[in-house]
């Protein structure tokens, strides 16, 4: 299976822009805000939550940090203005991590104050490895001061579980998912079943503390595992949430939803959405596996 899904990739990196776009358009909102909102709308319709994301992410100066910034902040406007249930999704290097700390955190800051001034949320994603320490800094030093800001773990780092354990003291609101960045094998499981114990054991340390997380993932034997542990453990339900791609196992997205469990999908929309579809591709090759399945009917 991963070689048809790795070849699923290498394929699709030589098809026309056109042709990735037909692959992509079920993932992706589209490329303007107002497909974002239509998409939102639907989800909204069925009961589901949503998390909106500009697309693109290292930003090479200042001045396309702040464009990014402030197309973020239309999302906010756009989701009172439409009365979505919806939060904001944002990449730490959007906002400049990369070009500059203080001024990223300048720019985040600005956000999840007005986000707060809205009585709304904003999810401080985690990128590759070279950026988690920062974006942790990042999202302590913002905690302090506001509460509606959340931070993301990738189970599948060997560091993640105690720095859950650190986090945990300050009461961090969590996206919990395996992760899809290529790291090295010194700092992250390679092992599916490994990330999956991983997974597990992280999240049993967040729902013990009585921090609120967001069970991200697709695989039914996770999610089967977390209604386990939500059961024994007696979790309030308004203690968690789960979290999907848009387009990802909408079958398993619609049972969770039936079930009565919250569920929040991840909605991307703008102009950078064949980048993102490349590289989501060459990151998680399953998600290939994913598209093609779905594309024709096959379970």
């Amino acid at each position: 299976m991963s070689f048809f899904n790795n070849a699923i990739v290498s394929v699709t990196e030589l098809m026309p822009k056109s042709v990735v776009g037909f692959f992509s358009r079920k993932y992706i909102a589209g490329e303007s805000l107002e497909a974002g909102i239509k998409v939102v709308r639907e989800l909204n319709s069925k009961g589901i939550l949503a998390t909106m994301d500009v697309l693109g992410e290292s930003v090479t100066n200042n001045t396309e940090a702040e464009n990014a910034k402030n197309k973020a902040s239309q999302v906010l406007d756009a989701i009172i203005k439409h009365n979505l249930n919806a939060n904001l999704s944002i990449k730490p290097t959007q906002m400049g991590l990369s070009i500059d700390e203080e001024f990223a955190f300048a720019q985040v800051l600005e956000l999840v104050k007005k986000a707060d001034g809205m009585k709304n949320f904003v999810r401080i994603d985690m990128e590759d490895s070279p950026y988690t320490d920062k974006t942790f800094n990042l999202f302590k030093k913002i905690f302090t001061e506001y509460k509606n800001v959340g931070v993301v773990i990738q189970a599948y780092l060997r560091r993640a579980h105690s720095d859950v354990v650190n986090l945990n003291k300050l009461g961090a609101n969590y996206r919990l998912c395996k992760g899809i960045y290529v790291e090295p094998a010194g700092i992250a499981y390679k092992g599916k079943q490994e990330v999956r114990d991983n997974y597990l054991k992280i999240l049993k340390e967040m729902l013990t503390s009585g921090n609120y997380v967001g069970i991200a993932t697709h695989d039914t034997y996770l999610i089967d595992s977390a209604y386990k542990l939500i059961k024994e453990m007696n979790i309030p339900k308004d203690k968690f949430e789960f979290q999907m791609l848009l387009g990802v196992r909408e079958d398993l997205r619609d049972k969770i939803n039936a079930d009565g469990y919250k569920i929040r999908i991840y909605v991307p929309f703008g102009k950078e959405w064949y980048a993102y579809s490349i590289r989501r591709l060459k990151e998680n090759p399953q998600m290939a596996g994913h598209i093609v399945k779905n594309i024709f009917g096959i379970r």
